[in-house]
């Protein structure tokens, strides 16, 4: 899939990932970028900074977590651009709570980091099959792969996604929809960076298992990734040798996380 005359929505795109994967899209020469958030002024701020570097651009504010809001996503590419060829579901959250969480977390956590995911290919599938042809991208977590200690709804969630994004491949790659799931460790955002200040386990083991990068190198990877239409889009190529240590000795690798947790 190369990007160059391509309509491209994307979730949770005010900061941090989703903004770089904008930004980075409009400059490969996308045909449209559709910025959604439910920070809607965020958004704004990069679709007018797109718009201002010469591309194509709209803002959506809108909550990931509701069908509703996601098919006015939709229709808004649609509307502006005449057809939509890549939908990133990338908004996430995280507590920093373990298995202790309060209820409203956890459903939260769900909500967000699993069923916008679910809802986006309900959304989204639908067109793309009558085509045969589309682009979803699902942002997961390298602790989706591997696990974190100190944030068992994060850690939980993610694999889930995961675990999505892998079904949905399965079953619509042979009709012509591709499925990556990208699966970062430690980026330099709003979500990180301050539980790293704090000292919270999770994030201090995140921080600890692969060099911080910035979210235009997570742009980087996911534009080279969805080129050569690769299922894990990993960021941190380090991801990759954990996952397959981690598949051949599980339960030395949960021991190695205990230590570190």
């Amino acid at each position: 899939m190369e990007l160059t005359g391509r309509v491209v929505a994307l979730t949770g795109a005010a900061h941090g990932i989703g903004a770089a994967m904008a930004r980075r899209f409009a400059a490969e020469g996308a045909a449209g970028v559709v910025v959604s958030d439910v920070d809607g002024p965020g958004a704004a701020r990069v679709a007018d900074e797109i718009t201002a570097a010469g591309g194509r651009a709209v803002a959506v504010p809108a909550d990931a977590t509701s069908k509703k809001d996601l098919k006015t996503l939709v229709a808004t590419a649609r509307a502006e651009f005449g057809r939509l060829d890549v939908f990133c579901a990338n908004a996430g959250a995280a507590f920093g709570t373990g298995v202790h969480a309060a209820d409203e977390q956890w459903q939260r956590s769900w909500e967000i980091n699993v069923m916008q995911h679910v809802h986006a290919a309900q959304v989204v599938l639908p067109s793309m099959l009558a085509r045969g042809e589309g682009y979803l991208l699902i942002t997961a977590s390298g602790a989706g792969l591997l696990g974190i200690p100190g944030d068992a709804p994060y850690s939980v969630t993610k694999h889930a996604a995961v675990g999505l994004a892998e079904w949905l491949a399965i079953t619509y790659r042979p009709r012509g929809v591709r499925v990556s799931a990208l699966c970062p460790l430690g980026v330099r955002t709003a979500l990180l960076e301050p539980g790293i200040a704090a000292g919270h386990p999770a994030a201090l083991a995140i921080a600890a298992a692969a060099p911080l990068i910035a979210p235009e190198d997570v742009a980087e990877a996911v534009v080279r990734g969805l080129g050569e239409e690769q299922f894990l889009i990993l960021p941190h190529e380090s991801v990759r040798e954990s996952f397959a240590r981690k598949a051949g000795a599980v339960d030395a690798w949960i021991d190695e996380m205990a230590v570190g947790g």
